[in-house]
């Protein structure tokens, strides 16, 4: 047996072991069901009038470069 057919035939008991599953086939319809179900999900008290100062402000880089040297 060559080398090749011996590396052949461990692949081959590794995938009946281990037994890798092929990914399934996507359905388009169930692209179609997940959008129904979710379509209108958000309830009716949602705020729809979201503005930038609703968001929280993001921490400037060099303060985070500052704190990592100050604890070594």
């Amino acid at each position: 047996m060559s080398l090749a057919e011996v590396i052949y035939a461990h692949t081959e008991g590794l995938e009946d072991r281990y037994g890798v599953a092929l990914p399934a086939v996507a359905d388009p319809q169930d692209t179609e069901r997940f959008l129904a179900a979710v379509f209108g999900g958000l309830s009716d008290d949602f705020p729809d009038d979201i503005a930038d100062d609703d968001l929280g402000l993001d921490a400037p880089r060099q303060a985070l470069d500052e704190c990592r040297t100050c604890s070594t």
